[in-house]
């Protein structure tokens, strides 16, 4: 083989080198994405895996007391049907004797109230009588007078005739004697009938006031032989109740066997729930391994000089660490900051801010010096969805400004603008705070508030400040 033809096959072996290695930088950067992406997934499930075991505790909750009152409900229905079927007992004979007792007061009332009526009407032919009566004393006392007229006519002709008239004279005086007594007679018979008037006249006000009070009663005894019928028909009626009880209680007595059964089920649910839960909990624990293995890996991979999909936006998120770093012992120096405020840890909530935002003594001096460095990043890449500093607790006092909206009434909405002023203690965030190794490289799902995730890779530079870590420099990006 000759000189040109050696070159030429050491360069596609270099080539083929170069080509082998590309494609171990960009698979490894996939792998880290795919095994982020199943953490995430069993996170998932693992939540769900919680919801549902409360989800059914809660249900054997209810199935138990369900059982509760099922057994109340049968303890009561038991109580209720001896309490029926000894009122069935006793109210059929009850209801006879008040029916009894009823009918006979009904016949009574009757008998009395046609007494009442028949007492009227003899008081009325009285009445007839008594005024016939009148009528012949009337005639008496006409008779009587016309005696004494003819009495008197006879005493003056006796007196005419002297001794010729004596026998006229006997006569009258016998007559007028007469007269009286009749006269006498008929007046005394004419107060008595008058008295006796009276006395009728206020039976026959008591016996109408009577016969009204008959007919009431006769009207009260017709209610009381409906009554009669209404408490033949309440003994049906109770009859059938009790019979429908002693028909209920089969039901409930199933009812309560079948939430045992649910219940037996239910515990087994929990249980098997409980074992898928904690399986559940090693595969995410080993996951999270694989994710650290993934990392360092590719923290391997990039250090090692392979270029990778990642590497421009890990050289950015060094150099801007260092920037931050500089700019911070700078202000230091000039007395801008003391080291004392720079390193703050009293995290001071901002008052009716949903999600809590907090403030440090140092959060007004982000402000006004991270935007200049950070905002300029934005542009570097079409990738890179945001950057930002933050603290080794995970806290990040300035982001870009379109995160850093005043919040509103809406939390799903200030979850996803509101960014600023915010602790991310998630497993990305303290890693990126806490990382002391010249980068972290980490794939993540981003919460973007209700519900919603992005999936994206985080790499982040630690920032010392006169040789004290402070935390790091974060670039979030698309995959």
């Amino acid at each position: 083989m000759n000189v040109a033809a050696m070159r030429l096959h050491e360069d596609a072996d270099a080539h083929l080198h170069d080509a082998s290695i590309a494609a171990i930088g960009e698979r490894g950067s996939r792998l880290g994405v795919e095994i982020a992406d199943l953490a995430g997934l069993i996170e998932d499930v693992g939540a769900l895996g919680h919801q549902q075991i409360q989800t059914l505790r809660d249900v054997v909750r209810s199935a138990q007391s369900s059982k509760e009152i099922n057994a109340q409900l049968q303890s009561s229905m038991q109580e209720v049907g001896a309490a029926a079927s000894q009122t069935r007992a006793v109210l059929p004979q009850s209801a006879d004797t008040v029916a009894g007792t009823l009918d006979d007061a009904v016949s009574n009332m009757k008998a009395l109230s046609d007494g009442v009526m028949g007492f009227s009407a003899t008081l009325e032919k009285v009445t007839e009588t008594i005024k016939r009566v009148r009528e012949v004393s009337a005639s008496i006392n006409e008779i009587a007078r016309e005696t004494q007229l003819v009495a008197i006519n006879a005493s003056i002709e006796a007196a005419r005739l002297g001794d010729a008239g004596k026998g006229f004279a006997v006569i009258g005086s016998a007559l007028k004697a007469l007269a009286d007594q009749v006269g006498a007679a008929a007046k005394r018979n004419e107060e008595s009938l008058s008295a006796l008037q009276v006395t009728l006249g206020e039976l026959t006000e008591n016996a109408n006031s009577s016969v009204g009070t008959a007919e009431a009663a006769i009207a009260a005894s017709g209610r009381a032989s409906d009554a009669t019928r209404t408490i033949q028909s309440l003994v049906q009626t109770v009859e059938e109740l009790a019979d429908n009880i002693d028909l209920m209680a089969e039901p409930v007595r199933r009812n309560i066997e079948a939430a045992d059964e649910l219940r037996g089920h239910l515990r087994s649910m929990v249980q098997v729930a409980k074992e898928s839960d904690a399986k559940l909990t090693t595969a995410g624990e080993r996951s999270q391994t694989i994710l650290d293995i993934s990392e360092d890996f590719i923290l391997f991979i990039a250090s090692s000089g392979i270029e990778m999909p990642d590497s421009n936006l890990i050289e950015i998120a060094k150099f801007r660490a260092g920037e931050i770093a500089a700019l911070f012992e700078q202000a230091v120096d000039g007395g801008r900051i003391s080291m004392t405020d720079l390193f703050d840890e009293n995290y001071r909530p901002v008052p009716g801010t949903n999600p809590e935002q907090v403030l440090t003594r140092f959060t007004p001096f982000t402000d006004a010096v991270l935007p200049a460095i950070q905002e300029p990043v934005l542009q570097l890449d079409e990738r890179i969805v945001f950057c930002a500093a933050i603290d080794r607790n995970g806290y990040l006092p300035t982001h870009n400004l379109i995160y850093s909206k005043p919040q509103s009434s809406d939390p799903v909405w200030n979850a996803a603008n509101c960014r600023n002023r915010r602790m991310f203690k998630d497993r990305t965030g303290l890693g990126a705070g806490r990382n002391t190794r010249p980068f972290l490289l980490q794939t993540y799902r981003r919460d973007m508030g209700g519900g919603n995730f992005v999936l994206m890779k985080d790499v982040s530079a630690p920032i010392f400040v006169k040789g004290r870590h402070w935390g790091g420099f974060r670039i979030g990006y698309r995959v």
